[in-house]
């Protein structure tokens, strides 16, 4: 089965809204696994797709070595391609781990290298205006939602794959 490894901070009071997002597009995304994330914030993807326990290790050590920290979300906004999202505040520890771990594995750029400089986010849907998607409509619908208040303490690794979703490992910031 074809899938990928995601390294990620979830977001869990979120997780039910991009759970029932999700399961709109594509059902065989949603997770049976208690632990995995729907809703997420990446640091660096796509990564190894079987990491060798040296791997797993590094990532163990670069958490280790960032204390957990408080972020707040609540400001949606929109990529040039049409992605709604969420944007941290603040940013600069999601940025200093994916530095960090984007250092330690310079095979593996942030979305495969596509886009450059990488903005932390959290998705939320896409601009399609047929449907009416707009970030209004996700907006409104968020209202009761937002802000999210998030203590970012660990980091986990997802493996996303059709009717496989499931966290791999998971490790403590600090």
């Amino acid at each position: 089965m074809t899938g990928h490894t995601v390294l990620a901070v979830g977001v869990p009071d979120l997780d039910d809204w991009v759970r029932t997002r999700t399961a709109q597009y594509d059902a065989s995304f949603v997770s049976a696994d208690p632990a995995f994330r729907h809703a997420h914030i990446t640091l660096l993807a796509p990564w190894i797709a079987n990491p060798a326990p040296s791997a797993l290790d590094a990532v163990g050590r670069i958490a280790a070595e960032h204390p957990p920290f408080d972020t707040c979300l609540q400001r949606i906004d929109v990529f040039p391609d049409g992605l709604i999202h969420l944007r941290p505040e603040p940013d600069e520890p999601f940025r200093a781990l994916t530095a960090a771990l984007t250092a330690a594995f310079p095979a593996y750029p942030p979305y495969g290298g596509q886009f450059g400089a990488v903005d932390p986010h959290l998705t939320l849907d896409r601009v399609d205006h047929a449907r009416g998607v707009t970030a209004a409509t996700v907006a409104g619908e968020l209202r009761d939602l937002l802000p999210v208040r998030l203590r970012v303490d660990r980091i986990d690794l997802q493996w996303w794959a059709n009717h496989d979703c499931h966290v791999q490992a998971s490790w403590k910031l600090g």
